[in-house]
């Protein structure tokens, strides 16, 4: 299979089944959050809910795009760590998925409503940085520019949903005036049909953008095996015409050959060398290719080398302003810059299909530890009904402007501070359960790190070994 050698495809199985696995305890572990107001407060039976759930995480993961797969993808620039090796490509993969898996494993199965996001990313990390201590590594082993846009969003929507969700109930106590909604949910009957139908759409728009957001990192962590061990058939997409994508590196040359260097400062200055000297060697390679698939296999993954460099290099000068462009050849920059990654940052139909399914599988068992949680222990009162519409509403929202920006949020911790606000809103902090508070804190803070050192020691260890 793909030209490599038994052993080779063995593991390269193996690296993809524990993205499934990945993919499939994020289903049970995080869509827990997604179905936990529709089932405690009886607005649908459990097995009912988590099979709509997880059917509304399938359709996420294909409607959401693969922005947030890229961004995955260019966390850990794999153009950066991969080498004549395949073996240490393997390391990498099995390193940081096993490290993600038993963060998640281990805070399911103490009920703790942990973020798989937080432990991806934090395995990615752990890598990255535990690359850059081999001889002959380097800073390079990670995107810190990705890193802080990824640690920014992770680190401001859990507040952004806390705050959200204590507005959204004084809202709902100033329109809504059946007092009905704002008591603790029964656990013996339904309710009225309009609240459990309002509950089953929020619970639906967050188990949909939960797919969308969350499954795309899965697609992203298979782009990341595929591309890490056979570069030959997955660097570029080979469904791409390579003429245009060599039109589009052309223009790029053609522009920032334009800017005066003058106004760059000196890394600058080297950045645009660079941009310059790789769109010619990416012209050269493709020469008169017309399309990926004839593009030959040993130079497929210089292609995609190149074209990182070049549209990483232009985004970094167009960011810091200094570049003597009008704004009409800024604009066609940034244009030619979008084309020229069609040929890399892309994601095959199959692959999306198999995260999907391990995602909307997963979300279908697993789902009675969260939801205690979520329901009884963040705050001392049990989740009312509107407390369950706001939180959900909040994390559906959050969760959505997130993929739309490309990039991974946690739905763990936007829901649970959405239900921890809307807890507040009631009686104030007061009303909050410190233990589950603490211990909901202590994994969002601890996650990150104890992944990165997982994952940085089982990277180290596979590669001695492999």
């Amino acid at each position: 299979m793909f030209d490599l050698s038994t052993t080779l495809t063995l593991l390269l199985l193996v690296c993809l089944l524990c993205a499934i696995a990945f993919e499939f305890v994020n289903g049970f572990h995080d869509t827990a959050n997604a179905v936990a107001t529709v089932i405690y407060t009886n607005s649908l039976k459990p097995n009912v809910a988590v099979v709509w759930s997880g059917l509304c995480n399938f359709a996420g993961v294909f409607a959401g795009g693969i922005a947030v797969a890229m961004g995955i993808v260019n966390l850990l620039p794999v153009e950066a760590l991969v080498d004549s090796n395949t073996m240490h490509s393997v390391s990498m993969v099995l390193a940081l998925l096993l490290s993600a898996i038993i963060w998640n494993l281990g805070t399911w199965y103490v009920g703790l409503p942990a973020s798989s996001s937080h432990a991806l990313i934090g395995s990615i990390l752990g890598v990255g940085i535990a690359y850059s201590f081999l001889p002959g590594g380097s800073s390079v082993a990670i995107n810190w520019t990705k890193a802080q846009e990824i640690g920014l969003s992770l680190l401001i929507s859990p507040f952004f949903g806390f705050a959200c969700a204590i507005f959204l109930m004084f809202f709902f106590k100033r329109v809504i005036k059946n007092d009905f909604v704002f008591k603790e949910a029964s656990q013996e009957k339904e309710p009225p049909m309009w609240v459990r139908a309002v509950l089953i759409t929020t619970c639906s728009l967050v188990s949909f953008f939960h797919g969308s957001n969350d499954g795309q990192k899965g697609v992203g962590l298979v782009m990341l095996i595929l591309i890490g061990i056979v570069p030959a058939y997955f660097a570029i997409d080979n469904t791409v015409e390579l003429q245009n994508t060599k039109i589009s590196i052309q223009h790029i040359h053609l522009l920032v050959s334009r800017a005066d260097t003058l106004t760059l400062s000196a890394k600058e200055v080297k950045t645009h060398k660079e941009i310059i000297a790789k769109s010619i060697e990416a012209e050269a390679l493709i020469n008169t290719n017309l399309d990926a698939s004839t593009l030959p296999k040993d130079q497929r993954f210089e292609v995609r080398s190149n074209i990182v460099k070049i549209t990483k290099g232009c985004e970094k000068l167009v960011k810091g302003g200094n570049l003597s462009l009008s704004k009409n050849d800024i604009a066609d920059l940034n244009k030619s810059i979008a084309l020229t990654r069609k040929a890399t940052d892309y994601a095959p139909k199959w692959v999306i299909l198999m995260i999907s399914l391990s995602l909307g599988l997963g979300t279908m068992i697993g789902w009675k530890r969260i939801v205690k949680t979520i329901g009884e222990k963040i705050g001392k009162q049990h989740m009312s009904y509107a407390q369950g519409a706001s939180a959900e509403i909040v994390a559906a929202v959050t969760i959505g402007l997130s993929t739309s920006f490309g990039l991974p949020v946690s739905t763990t911790h936007v829901l649970s501070s959405g239900i921890a606000g809307s807890m507040v809103a009631k009686k104030g902090l007061k009303n909050l359960q410190p233990k589950t508070i603490k211990n909901i804190l202590l994994a969002w803070v601890l996650t990150l790190p104890v992944t990165m050192l997982i994952s940085g020691l089982l990277f180290l260890l596979f590669r001695a070994i492999l």
